[in-house]
């Protein structure tokens, strides 16, 4: 039952700090790319990357990675959205921008969780 609490704590944070950024899309492109869930992603995939890298290294609770993982990351992130705006893109016959935010999401999120898991190492491999 204690995971369950944690998780939705976490999922209350990532939900929070994910909205906070969802004005973002106006601000860098006057609404017509998807900024601020491609943001989201692409530091989600880099803080996921970076927290497996310390989690293989060091000891922490199963709670804390439930609380991190699922409950903020999962709160965070969002494929769903990803979906729709890309949806939305390719109804509105904008491929091209659809096909760049496909490409960019996938490859820079994979790149970047390596990002963060090798950071991870590297900063880990110091300490000892």
């Amino acid at each position: 039952m204690l995971r369950y609490l944690y998780v939705a704590l976490g999922g209350a944070i990532g939900s929070m700090l994910r909205y906070a950024v969802s004005g973002l899309d106006f601000k860098l492109s006057n609404g017509i790319f998807p900024a601020s869930t491609l943001i989201v992603n692409l530091f989600g995939s880099l803080i996921i990357g970076f927290l497996w890298g310390m989690f293989e290294r060091f000891e922490f609770s199963p709670i804390l990675r439930v609380f991190l993982f699922v409950g903020i990351l999962g709160g965070f992130t969002t494929f769903s959205s990803f979906s729709l705006e890309n949806l939305n893109l390719l109804r509105d016959g904008e491929v091209k921008t659809a096909v760049l935010y496909i490409l960019i999401t996938n490859i820079a999120g994979v790149g970047l969780a390596f990002g963060g898991y090798f950071a991870a190492r590297m900063i880990t491999n110091r300490i000892y």
